[in-house]
């Protein structure tokens, strides 16, 4: 195995002290340009590369970032992903990505892990099951910056970067009522996550300020695929009185639903309106396109990144929590669009 170079053999090969050499190549203002120069220089040609976990320890920064999804081929987090590698790598920062497949003890495990491997902080969107703030308090009182986005438990003292989904969910509706629709059913993600109660709460207030009646018959739980929804759609439409509209909270319930409505040769828009929730890539490329919530996840993931820079700027023993929230933008599309 060829030896790895040190800073030893680079002041050797100088004539000057290792302490020089490990001021030069931390950039320390005592050290003179023309000695940074030929430090950086020689340490070039003879291949040095500097060990991140001493550094991390010396300087007490490991300059990494853990990034917990639930999944990273969903478009949605990739797309935040990408927000926060925006964001972080120009300031030098390198991110480490982990998964947690919707399991809570799996992403307990991730977190520590990362916590132990010195990363500066941790930005969480959480899994579907870790509603409760008791199973995280053990690693949230670390003092090492948590930032919460998309999906984030109901905790008041950690900061987070989330979008208006009352919003989203009341827009979503008021326009399938503003189109002529009178029976608007919602297909609701029922994982007790708090994003999910607020989507449901603004499709329950935009029919009540509208004159329309909530019927509980016409919320469907759900989970966030495709099989799900076409159930969802066949058991609303053996309804006595079947819906004209559904809101969904998730694209992909929603495509399962729009399939089995077309097997009925039930026409969209003119039979039926749908709007879905993410704008996932495949909305507009469906035949009818399909209007959406969108949630603006690059900018999620940029304001997550910039929160997390703001607070490693700060005094680390003043704690400083932000709770961002984003606005929502309805893209309307074929599938809702009634009236010009």
């Amino acid at each position: 195995m060829t030896k790895k170079t040190t800073i030893y053999d680079i002041a050797k090969k100088l004539n000057i002290t290792a302490a020089t050499v490990s001021r030069a190549l931390n950039n320390n203002p005592r050290i003179s340009k023309n000695t940074r120069e030929l430090v950086l220089a020689t340490a070039a040609k003879m291949n040095y590369k500097q060990n991140r976990l001493a550094l991390a320890l010396k300087s007490g920064k490991s300059k990494n970032v853990g990034v917990v999804v639930p999944y990273i081929n969903r478009n949605f987090f990739s797309s935040v992903i990408r927000g926060i590698e925006d964001e972080l790598y120009p300031k030098g920062y390198h991110v480490i990505i982990s998964q947690t497949h919707e399991d809570k003890d799996r992403e307990l495990k991730i977190i520590q892990n990362l916590l132990n491997a010195q990363v500066d902080g941790i930005l969480l969107s959480t899994s579907y099951t870790s509603e409760e703030k008791e199973r995280l308090d053990s690693v949230l009182k670390k003092s090492t910056p948590f930032i919460f986005f998309d999906r984030k438990p109901n905790i008041p003292d950690i900061s987070s970067v989330t979008i208006d989904d009352y919003q989203g969910g009341y827009d979503a509706t008021k326009h399938l009522i503003d189109q002529g629709c009178k029976k608007i059913a919602h297909f609701y993600v029922s994982n007790g996550l708090e994003l999910y109660k607020n989507r449901l709460q603004g499709y329950k207030n935009a029919l009540l300020e509208n004159g329309l009646k909530f019927k509980p018959e016409y919320v469907i739980p759900l989970k966030s695929d495709i099989e799900a929804g076409m159930e969802a759609a066949k058991a609303l439409m053996k309804l006595p009185e079947p819906p004209d509209a559904i809101f969904s909270s998730t694209d992909n319930g929603l495509l399962g639903a729009v399939k089995y409505l077309q097997d009925l040769s039930i026409k969209i828009p003119e039979d039926f309106c749908v709007v879905g929730f993410s704008n996932e890539p495949f909305t507009q490329f469906m035949n009818p396109s399909i209007s959406s919530v969108d949630q603006s996840p690059v900018e999620m993931g940029r304001m997550a990144a910039k929160v997390f820079l703001e607070q490693m700027d700060n005094d680390q023993s003043i704690k400083i929590h932000k709770k961002v929230v984003l606005p929502i933008k309805l893209v309307v599309r074929k599938s809702s669009s009634r009236k010009s």
